[in-house]
């Protein structure tokens, strides 16, 4: 809610406009109609009147449209009278109902108030516009002003905060809640603006002249509120993010705590933060983004800050989901640098900003860490680590320590610590758990931060004002514990609200002395409180999810039975009603009933870490880093990562996310530890219990202030307000919770004064005349009302009233005022006809009075004594005349006296004005003079003001930074100390450590003196050794056994691992279908509910409404039956309308003809005439007119001469335009050509390319694998030595006791452990650098194998674009074949044109020379040359016309052609090209769905059949080839088995010397393990294989699905379109058979008229053969002339039809052109892909080929391989032979193709040339149709006169019906052509359908193919596997073997040395002596290794025992 001050004027968006509210005639019409509120759909709540009541319903009439409807009592709600419209406070409205609540609210948001109270509360609308009500001077109007006196505003509310912590000393809060992007922040900022402004201690100690009480204050002057304004935008980077509701939504809660000293000045500001989101931080919802400082950071990071930081773009990082998502009006980069400004006012350093920076891009580096799953394990690796390394570097890590805590962690497992191999998922959850934790402890030091800067008085002040800032009440559809945690705070709030409430009601009751039951309020919310918080007895849910995160196997479920145990009777608590209820469990809000979910509670309550990558942060070597992690080591314990590993395998860990909205729980002293139990750890519950606690607390000292805020729609725009959104928003933040608390009491309060001013009219004689108290007479009112004691209490000074009471009073005041008025109006309009009638009296007795006066004078007007006194009368005023003579003259010398004295005065006062205007002049001057003056000095005065506050300013920011430096000194001093410390313990460390070291030499001398002892005694071993390889064979033989069962027993566990995954796949199934089930169910069953309750509403309804929509179905009926009887007439009418037109126009036709006719045949009489009067004088003019004809022919001739010139002329033209043409086509040809070449060359580039990357890939591989070897011989070493190291440390263990008897070789010892550690050095080094090398390796690799699946992905599409292709010339081919069918028949038309022009010219000709023999007709023909002349130049006319027609044509042709070259310039216009085709292609599909039949889709389907067999044939041989292969390979490595054990045992068997033989066996289990690791690579290389195998294969299947879907799908549509086409044909027949009979009838009545006709004709023509005998040749002539003619008619008709063929023939050809080359252009860049594709297949021979020649280097196990890969090889050659032969098709076609363009370009040119012949030639026809037309007219007339209008009307209709049987004629030909062409192209559809099918046989073959090659990978796979897996067992149970014998050797050694040093202290013994000493000392040996030490001690002993008596025995002797 942005609010910047505009032009317009505030106070409108403040102040209501009283006139409106207080207007009379609104309050008359809420009287009348008693209006109420009735429930809506729409508006939430809708006016109406009442006109009905019928028991417990109404009828109520909807004022908005006048509906009447019928509602239940209960429903509706009362209106308050309009004098409460728009009121400021809302407890003030009399009634209090949520229908009223919301109306104010809409009324007050629609006029721009946004701002309204209700009671307590200040309700808040976002206006989603800037309002002018922010600026300081609206500040300044509030400020000083009590709460009633101005208008609701936040600064009111900010304002009586400050006043009442001024005035009363008490600590105040003003609370802010609401939805996201409601306006929380915007109005948290108007109060610290408001604050800021108010309690500046700059303005203050300025204006108060109160002096400093340290020089730091001066320093703090005006500072400390600009800090605390630039506080908020630093937040708001960090801590705000763009959401679907709004652009800049707070996504934590924050509480500003201001404070101020005695004086009210600001003195600091503390800061403190609840409920963080701070999973925003690793994923955002679509169309939502992350904390702004990641986008800041990114877009405004110069490039030296982008180095330092390793900042990459937006969409390089996982975490941010959406990518670079910007907010619309804002720039990111002047954002950054805003936050950058900010931080230096808040004087952060620039160490610290790049620190914070540093750990924003450590949390993005976080997300771009991926981790891999093993292949045979569960165990997750990082496959690359550098994102692992940036993150390292930013942190201050060692990368390797890093990885390892994260991959293996070291775990407690009772007193000892255990490495742990982590999965995928549990990696991934730890990297995300350390990125949201890094982020909190970010924003959790930037906030302790800010408060230490704005805290810099180092002292609380004397009171303080809180703002809180937090998120509404949330009620979603399903909530989680984020969710539980707001609305926990909030019913912590609304409890504060409501005993606020309570207290202040209390106060006020007491204050007036009134009796009232109190009730807190507050209580109502304590057992939902209890519900969520209590500890025990029952505890509540906080507190058994606290108890469940003990247990190692709790679950989410065990948690919600333990609560539906627990709680599952309270009051606030219920169950889910049915099993699919999604939620897990219910609470009773004060806000409406919410469910809850508990997935994943007990991991986002534990909010688990890793430990060992916590260690690792705390121990960084960055000290900003360090310190951000300190607490969590030093001060308590977390819930380990690992302490609930059961959650981790239950649910799915992509969701797992820790708490989404808890921020640190320790923001408020940072740093600070928690005295909590050793051992114990914090859950965030339990933290965040003991912040709220903290935070009421503080709130409850307070006075609160409480502001909701509310989001009027979630579109974001002005001026509109959703009511349901509003009702759901005003119960959540709980103002209807609150006007529910007003209802209960009594919430209208009125002074005495104005209730007895308002209401007195009620009670007119109850309060005496006279002065009386407001109270009694208050009383005395109330007491004549006679109002129920329970509805209003009396107080001291004012009255209240339970709601509704005043509407009430206010219905009766209307009625009396009403009363009052119409008693008013009846006494004013009796006044007034009072009135009227005394008038009327008065002008009757005035009639009387005239009438007496009038009858007077007619009595005296005769009288002669009245007639002279009338004379004498006017005569006595003469003598007056005199004295009035001499008044005027003195008059006249008065004035003219003024006159003189006014004219002197003038002329004086004009001298003073012009003085006067002078002196005005200059102290004008003087005055501008002063202004400049003045304004100088006020513009130094601003500069030395200007310059003295930036002095102040300098001064100011000097002295902080000096306070910053000590600080900055101490600090660094006592880290000196810490660190001096530190290197003091290190040296401590140190010299430990070498003391050790010293000692373990020394060990390492003594163990080696003893190693020359043991080598010395194993030569003594070497008979037992011998023993012990016999049994070592025995043991092997058994060892093979073992191995056999051991491998039936791993594939019996992996084939029930797999049963096992099936089963659990399918309970998993089964579990979520029944989670379905049970959700479904329980939607059903509160539907049915919902339908139990509303059925009960609808059956009366339903009565009322069936019969009326029986009614409407009767009418209904009767509509259709009208409905379709209108349809059958307005067909009907449509077809005769048609029908009617066409009539017309051949009438029209007709008519004209016939009017033509009829003025030729009256000019012809007239000329008749004439002739017959003049015959003598036309003879004589006859000869003359001769000569002239001869002239006229001449001339004639002169024109054919120059119309013949222009004919050639223009053939000419047309001759070069198709040379021109031909030209262009040449050229372009030429353009494909050369960029046809441009393209192979880049390709040859691009195989060079490839060939170059083939070498480097081959010597990297080489490579590869020379370092394998060479990590393969280290890691042997490695082996080696850490045998020897480990039997060295045995050794040393054993023989401590005997360290003095090996001082003689210490030196030689030492110097091999000198040697010995270099060695491992230098092997570990060359181990970490072949490590790093094989990384390296695997990479180019991996992208090597990407790049060649790329390839094939290319090769691919490229024959599917082949395929394509070959479609599309297809098409074009069968195009062209109609086209040049279309030319042939225009060719034969144009023949017969041809022919039938000879014919006409012949018949012309004889015409001509008849017309020359018969001279004396031609005499009478003089007038018809004249106008043939005026018809030859209306043609010449015309031709003019045409030839501008012509060269319109031919510019749009131009023009067209110029299109056509820019299309086959622009590559962007392909894809219109390529709808073309579609188009195209469909509409041959349609045709072919016309006319294809049912026995083409069984055909089609038999097809299918037999191709799915063959399919599976092929299928079959595929894999018994596999099988074969398969057994053969096994066969192959058995047999090398075998032979590894033979030569195993002759190993064994071979060497006696036991040394000898032992190394034997390690270089033997070297090169097993040798082996062992190329049979891995060589797997892995499979394992690749396969895996590029399956996606090809799946590719193909996805495609082949596509194609199938594709298939089907069109054959669908087309037999439906097939179907519609034979509808519309059938209709179309029928109505052409039915205008075929009609015309048919009327044919018939034409001919039978026509018959008629000619009969009478023949009886006309015989009576003037009878009459004139004369004329019968001339009438035969005449005959002659009208077959002629009728033949001419026809012929020039015919002409015009071929002509009007030739150019739409002409137009298409061109179009079609134009598509040609197109498609030209089309197929050039298809045979440039083509070329592409087939490169790219060689390449990939020859790859394969290097392949194959690679992979014969290696063993004998990869012949197979090179088989198969030799078969792949020759089907791809296979494949590229065909895309050859396709190639050359194509070009071929191209060919053809171009031909055909040249060929159709020369018949277009001839068909011009040929349709300008023809134009020609009509022109002729027309002209001498002329002149026969008017010879015959002559003719007829002269001939006869009479029958001449018959003759002309029979030969018009018979000229008709010829024209008709012609048309008719054409029509069928044209309906010949179409049957044609449908039937080609059938034929040619046929063959599309044909090669379809072929194509798709090839790819099913293909696909066949392809799934064989994958299912012998598989198999081969698969064996290669168990053989793996079996010589891994073999070889470990060697290595087992052979430790045994190595320890047993050891043992034996031991023993010997043992039993030598025994015998040696007892004396010299001989062993040949006594064979029994010997036989035992055998038995005692091979039984050595059966025996612990202290046996074999007592064994010896007792030998020594047995052996002395038998030495001294001989001695005795002697």
């Amino acid at each position: 809610m942005s609010h910047r001050s505009g032009q317009e004027d505030p106070e409108r968006y403040l102040f209501v406009d009283r006139a409106v509210v207080y207007n009379p005639a609104t309050q008359a019409d809420w009287t009348a109609k008693k209006l109420v509120w009735v429930p809506s759909e729409r508006h939430g709540f809708e006016a109406a009147s009442i006109r009905e009541e019928r028991g417990d319903e109404v009828q109520v009439e909807l004022a908005e449209n006048g509906k009447k409807v019928l509602i239940n009592k209960d429903d509706i709600q009362k209106m308050n009278p309009p004098k409460f419209s728009k009121v400021e406070d809302m407890a003030e409205l009399t009634c209090l109902n949520e229908a009223s609540v919301l109306h104010n609210l809409k009324d007050r948001y629609y006029s721009g108030l946004i701002y309204t109270y209700s009671g307590l509360f200040c309700v808040v609308i976002n206006p989603y516009k800037n309002l002018p009500i922010y600026s300081e001077n609206i500040i300044e109007m509030y400020r000083g002003k009590k709460r009633h006196e101005m208008p609701p505003h936040i600064y009111a509310i900010s304002e009586s905060a400050y006043r009442c912590m001024l005035q009363d000393r008490e600590d105040q809060s003003i609370l802010c809640t609401g939805e996201s992007g409601a306006g929380k922040t915007e109005n948290t900022k108007k109060v610290i603006q408001y604050l800021a402004h108010v309690a500046s201690s700059h303005k203050g100690r300025k204006d108060h002249n109160i002096p400093p009480e340290s020089p730091k204050a001066f320093k703090l002057q005006g500072e400390l509120e600009r800090q605390l304004l630039q506080a908020n935008p630093i937040l708001e980077s960090f801590g705000n993010a763009k959401t679907v509701k709004n652009d800049n939504s707070s996504r934590f809660g924050k509480f500003i705590r201001v404070n101020f000293d005695v004086a009210g000045y600001i003195v600091g500001a503390n800061i403190e933060t609840y409920l963080l989101e701070k999973s925003r931080a690793i994923r955002q919802a679509k169309d939502e983004r992350t904390f702004h400082i990641f986008y800041r950071l990114l877009a405004g990071a110069g490039e030296h800050l982008r180095t330092d930081l390793l900042l990459e773009g937006f969409n390089s990082y996982r975490f941010l989901s959406n990518g670079n998502l910007p907010i619309p009006g804002q720039q990111e980069k002047e954002n950054f640098q805003e936050t950058l400004d900010a931080m230096h006012i808040m004087s952060f350093s620039h160490d610290e900003i790049v620190c914070m920076l540093k750990i924003v891009s450590a949390v993005l580096q976080f997300g771009n860490i991926v981790f891999k799953k093993e292949r045979n394990t569960d165990q997750a690796s990082m496959p690359e680590n550098t994102a692992a390394q940036k993150l390292c570097h930013l942190l201050g890590m060692n990368v390797m320590e890093f990885t390892r805590a994260i991959l293996t962690p070291r775990i407690k497992v009772g007193r000892d610590y255990v490495q742990k191999a982590q999965t995928k998922e549990q990696a991934d959850f730890a990297i995300e758990a350390l990125a949201k934790a890094t982020y909190e402890r970010l924003f959790r030091w930037l906030v302790h931060r800010i408060n230490k800067a704005l805290d810099r008085t180092k002292r609380q002040g004397a009171s303080f004002i809180g703002i809180l800032d937090i998120a509404g009440f949330e009620i979603f559809e399903l909530n989680s514990f984020e969710q539980l945690c707001i609305n926990y705070t909030n019913e912590k709030l609304q409890q504060l609200f409501n005993h606020t409430m309570f207290i202040l009601e209390q106060e006020e009751y007491q204050r007036e002395g009134i009796e009232w039951s109190f009730i807190d309020f507050g209580l109502d919310l304590q057992p939902c409180i209890d519900l969520i918080e209590r500890p025990t007895n029952p505890p509540g849910i906080l507190a058994l999810l606290d108890e469940e995160c003990w247990f190692p196997k709790a679950t989410d479920k065990t948690f919600i039975d333990k609560v539906l145990q627990e709680q599952g009777t309270h009051s606030k608590f219920q169950k889910p009603r049915q099993l699919k209820d999604k939620a897990d469990f219910c609470i009773i809000h004060y806000a409406g009933r919410v469910d809850y979910k508990a997935d994943e509670w007990l991991m986002k309550n534990m909010d688990p870490l890793n430990d060992n990558v916590a260690t690792l942060l705390h121990q960084s070597t960055d000290k900003f880093v360090a310190e951000l992690w300190k607490d969590d080591i030093q001060t308590f314990q977390r819930a380990s990562f690992y302490d609930n590993v059961s959650g981790l395998h239950e649910a799915p860990v992509d969701r797992i996310v820790g708490l989404d909205q808890v921020a640190g729980m320790n923001e408020t002293a940072f740093g600070a530890a928690y005295k909590t139990k050793k051992g114990m750890f914090r859950t965030v519950g339990q933290l965040y219990k003991e912040q709220l606690s903290k935070l009421m607390a503080t709130l409850r000292n307070t006075n609160p202030n409480f502001v909701r805020c509310i989001i009027p729609n979630h579109e974001k725009r002005a001026g509109k307000l959703d009511p349901h959104l509003v009702l759901d928003q005003l119960r959540c933040n709980g103002v209807l919770e609150g006007i529910r608390i007003c209802r209960q009491g009594f919430p209208n309060r009125i002074v005495f004064q104005e209730f007895r001013q308002r209401y007195e009219i009620l009670t007119p004689n109850a309060i005496p005349k006279g002065f009386m108290d407001g109270k009694q007479a208050c009383e005395r009112m109330i007491r004549a009302l006679e109002l129920d004691g329970n509805l209003f209490r009396i107080g001291q000074s004012k009255i209240f009233f339970r709601a509704g009471v005043l509407a009430h009073l206010e219905e009766e005041r209307d009625l009396k005022i009403t009363d009052i008025i119409i008693y008013f109006q009846a006494v004013c309009r009796g006044y007034l006809a009072r009135k009227a009638f005394a008038k009327k009296q008065q002008q009757l007795s005035a009639l009387k009075v005239l009438q007496r006066n009038c009858a007077a004078y007619l009595k005296l007007r005769h009288w002669q004594w009245w007639r002279l006194f009338t004379k004498v009368k006017p005569l006595l005023q003469v003598t007056r005349q005199e004295e009035e003579m001499q008044a005027k003259d003195e008059e006249l010398v008065k004035v003219k006296e003024k006159q003189t004295k006014v004219e002197g005065e003038l002329v004086e006062m004009e001298r003073k004005h012009q003085q006067l205007v002078e002196e005005k002049n200059i102290l004008a001057e003087q005055l501008q003079a002063e202004t400049e003056l003045f304004a100088e000095a006020e513009e130094m005065r601003a500069r030395l003001a200007s310059k003295k506050q930036e002095l102040e300013e300098i001064l100011h920011d000097l002295e902080s930074r000096l306070e910053e430096e000590e600080e900055r000194s101490q600090g660094l001093q006592n880290e000196k100390k810490k660190m001096q410390t530190h290197i003091q313990d290190l040296e401590e460390q140190l010299d430990e450590e070498e003391a050790g070291r010293q000692k373990l030499q020394l060990e390492k001398v003594t163990g080696e003196a003893k190693l020359k002892k043991y080598e010395e005694d194993i030569l003594l071993l070497e008979d037992q050794n011998s023993k012990f390889i016999k049994e070592k064979k025995l043991l092997d033989d058994r060892i093979n056994e073992m191995t056999s069962t051991l491998a039936e027993e791993e594939e019996k566990a992996k084939n029930l691992g797999k049963v096992k995954n099936k089963q659990e796949m399918m309970m998993v199934d089964l579990e979520e279908r029944l989670k379905k089930e049970e959700k479904t169910r329980q939607e059903l069953e509160k539907a049915k509910r919902k339908l139990d309750g509303e059925t009960s509403d609808f059956q009366d309804q339903i009565g009322e409404l069936q019969a009326q929509i029986e009614e409407f179905k009767v009418q209904l009926s009767k509509k259709e039956d009208e409905q379709q009887m209108m349809q059958s007439r307005g067909e009907e009418e449509v077809s005769h309308k048609n029908n009617a037109l066409k009539q017309v126009r051949e009438l029209q036709a007709q008519l004209a003809e016939l009017q033509e006719d009829l003025e030729s045949e009256k000019v012809s009489r007239n000329k008749a005439e004439k002739l017959k009067r003049d015959l003598s004088e036309e003879l004589e003019a006859l000869k003359t007119e001769l000569e002239d004809t001869l002239d006229t022919t001449a001339a004639q001739q002169e024109l054919r001469t120059k119309r013949e010139q222009e004919v050639a002329e223009l053939k000419k033209t047309i001759d070069d335009e198709s040379k021109n043409h031909e030209a262009q086509i040449q050229e372009m040809r030429q353009r494909h050509s050369t960029v046809l070449e441009e393209l192979s060359e880049q390709l040859e580039q691009a195989k060079r390319f490839k060939a170059n990357l083939e070498k480097t890939k081959q010597s990297q591989e080489s490579a590869n694998k020379e370092l394998a070897c060479e990590v393969k011989s280290l890691q042997q070493v490695k082996t080696e030595s850490e045998h020897k190291r480990k039997k060295l440390e045995s050794q040393l263990q054993e023989y401590v006791a005997r360290v003095t008897e090996g001082e003689r070789a210490k030196g030689e010892l030492a110097e091999r452990t000198h040697k010995l550690q270099t060695e491992l050095d230098n092997v570990s080094a060359m181990l970490e650098d072949a490590e790093r090398k094989g990384i390296k390796t695997a990479k180019d690799v991996s992208g090597l194998e990407s790049q060649l699946q790329d390839t094939q992905e290319l090769l691919q599409e490229e024959t599917r674009q082949k395929l394509n292709l070959s479609g599309r010339i297809r098409q074009l081919e069968e195009e062209k074949n109609a086209v040049q069918e279309q030319q042939e028949e225009d060719e034969e038309a144009r023949k017969n044109l041809e022919k039938q022009m000879l014919t006409l010219q012949a018949q012309l000709s004889e015409s001509k020379k008849k017309l020359e023999d018969d001279v004396g007709t031609i005499e009478g023909l003089e007038e018809t040359k004249k106008r043939l002349q005026k018809d030859f130049e209306l043609a010449s006319q015309r031709l003019e016309e045409k030839t501008i027609g012509f060269e319109k044509m031919e510019k749009t042709k131009t023009r067209l052609q110029q299109e056509l070259d820019d299309l086959t310039v622009d590559l962007d216009h392909q894809r219109q090209i390529v709808s073309s085709l579609e188009k195209k292609q469909k509409k041959f599909d349609q045709m072919l769905a016309e006319e294809k039949s049912i026995s083409a889709r069984y055909a089609e389907e038999r097809d299918r059949a037999e191709a799915e067999a063959r399919e599976k044939d092929t299928k079959a041989l595929s894999m018994a080839r596999a099988l074969d292969e398969a057994l053969e390979a096994k066969e192959e490595l058995e047999r090398i088995n075998k032979q590894l054990r033979a030569e195993m045992e002759d190993l064994m068997s071979s060497k006696d010397d036991v040394g000898k033989n032992v190394h034997e066996l390690e270089k033997s289990k070297r090169t097993l393990e040798q082996q062992l690791e190329e049979m891995k690579t060589q797997l892995e290389e499979l394992e690749d294989e396969l895996q590029a195998t399956e996606d090809a294969k799946l590719r193909l299947e996805v495609n082949m699905q596509a194609m199938k879907a594709q298939y089907e799908r069109d054959l669908q549509g087309r037999d439906d379109q097939s179907d519609e086409k034979k509808r519309a044909l059938v209709k179309q027949v029928r109505e052409m058979e039915a205008e075929l009979e009609d015309e048919r009838k009327q044919r018939g009545l034409a001919v039978a008229a026509k018959k008629k006709l000619e009969l009478d004709l023949k009886d006309i023509e015989g009576h003037i053969e009878g009459a004139n005998k004369a004329r019968d040749e001339a009438i035969k002539q005449l005959r002659k002339l009208q077959a002629q003619m009728k033949d001419y008619q026809r012929e020039l008709e015919d002409a015009r039809a071929s002509r009007d063929d030739i150019f739409a023939l002409s137009k298409e050809n061109e179009k079609k052109l134009k598509s040609l080359e197109a498609e030209i252009v089309q197929l050039h860049e298809d045979l440039a892909a083509s070329e592409r594709g087939r490169r790219h297949a060689e390449q990939e021979r020859d790859e394969l080929q290097d392949e194959i020649s690679n992979s014969t280097s290696g063993k004998s196990a990869l012949m197979d391989e090179k088989r198969r890969l030799e078969a792949r090889i020759a089907q791809l050659e296979e494949e590229l032979e065909e895309e050859q032969g396709n190639m050359e098709l194509l070009n071929d076609r191209f060919r053809k193709t171009t031909m055909q363009v040249d060929t159709l370009s020369t018949e277009l040119s001839a068909e011009r040339s040929t349709a300008q012949k023809s134009e020609n030639a009509r022109q002729q026809l027309e002209r001498q149709n002329k002149e026969l037309r008017a010879k015959l007219g002559e003719l007829e007339g002269s001939v006869k006169s009479r029958f001449k209008a018959s003759i002309t009307a029979l030969e018009a209709k018979i000229a008709q019906l010829e024209e008709q049987l012609e048309q008719e004629a054409k029509e069928r030909a044209a309906a010949n052509k179409i049957v044609r062409r449908t039937e080609k192209k059938l034929k040619e559809i046929c063959m599309q359908v044909e090669d379809e099918r072929r194509h798709a046989d090839q790819f099913k073959e293909q696909v066949e193919k392809g799934n064989s090659r994958m299912k012998q990978l598989k198999r081969q796979l698969e064996e290669a596997e168990e053989e793996a897996t079996r010589s891994n067992a073999s070889r470990r149970k060697l290595q087992r073997e052979l430790d045994d014998a190595t320890e047993a050797s050891e043992g034996l050694s031991r023993e010997v040395h043992t039993l030598k040093n025994r015998l040696r202290r007892g004396g010299p013994i001989s062993f040949s002596s006594s064979r029994s000493g010997r036989r035992q000392l055998q038995v005692e040996g091979t039984s050595l290794d059966l025996l612990s030490d202290d046996e074999l001690e007592n064994k010896i002993t007792d030998n020594n025992a047995n052996e002395t008596p038998a030495s001294a025995q001989p001695q005795q002797q002697e």
